[in-house]
């Protein structure tokens, strides 16, 4: 895996990517977004309803990064850029994780947490072949449909991380599963038994809380255990359904010890 000499946390990128660090997490946050946005978080701390801090949440971003007055824009791209909001990367990725939109995200994983993708389209060994080029031309494409997209996702990171800790708040670490049509495509770091491995996974991946539901993604499942501080994006987090269904986590990707489940169906 490639990783990036700096990143914009308090911890190193190689650090956040081991397994080692899955194990025994350490909270991650985005340098000055909380600080910068401050109001916002003053203000959910007070409103016990989940249901009502998504809603102030998705106002807070509507004003601050203009996304309701996309019509008043004068020309048909200014109109897009900001009609493209986050809400729309986060779907694109649903439809296609080598999508533009998926391109987008995995960027903002490389920019801000240090970690660079293994996959898009093709597999990325190295920041100067083909397939990083292609990756970064997509990324362009994406970034140019819309208005401060890594902003906005620099805050629904932080307001993520705010969140976590409410849902589950005994645990720093949660059980989630994710099918494979093909696991022998996934870097095998170390085969620790019959069943238990550490490999490495792309930067950005989806993951479900339902083990059923992970069978529907590949004849593979993995049980993994996924720190808190590392998921970026959950089913329930905002109103309205954005992803496929119900239990699906955007999880920031690296080094994870995985445990293959046995079908019993």
């Amino acid at each position: 895996m490639i990783h990036g000499s700096f990143n914009f946390c308090s911890v190193p990128p190689w650090v956040i990517a081991s397994h080692h660090f899955n194990e025994n997490p350490q909270p991650l946050s985005i340098q000055g977004v909380r600080e910068g946005n401050r109001f916002l978080f003053d203000r959910l701390v007070t409103i016990p309803s989940q249901e009502e801090r998504a809603l102030v949440f998705n106002d807070f971003m509507s004003v601050k990064f203009q996304l309701h007055h996309w019509q008043d824009q004068s020309t048909p791209t200014a109109r897009k850029s900001i009609k493209n909001s986050y809400l729309r990367f986060l779907r694109g990725w649903m439809m296609d994780s080598n999508s533009i939109e998926g391109a987008v995200l995995k960027r903002w994983v490389e920019s801000r947490i240090g970690i660079a993708p293994t996959f898009h389209r093709a597999p990325i060994s190295d920041i100067h072949g083909e397939a990083y080029f292609d990756f970064s031309v997509d990324v362009m494409k994406g970034s140019s449909r819309t208005n401060a997209i890594h902003s906005q996702l620099d805050l629904l990171y932080e307001y993520c991380q705010f969140e976590l800790p409410r849902k589950f708040p005994h645990t720093q670490i949660i059980r989630l599963f994710r099918g494979t049509h093909d696991a022998s495509e996934h870097s095998v770091l170390e085969q620790l038994g019959k069943r238990d491995q550490i490999v490495r996974l792309n930067n950005l991946v989806s993951f479900t809380s339902d083990e059923e539901r992970a069978w529907e993604f590949g004849s593979t499942v993995w049980e993994v255990g996924v720190p808190l501080c590392k998921v970026f994006f959950y089913n329930d987090l905002l109103p309205g359904s954005i992803m496929k269904g119900e239990g699906e986590y955007l999880v920031i990707g690296g080094e994870y010890r995985v445990r293959r489940v046995m079908c019993t169906f």
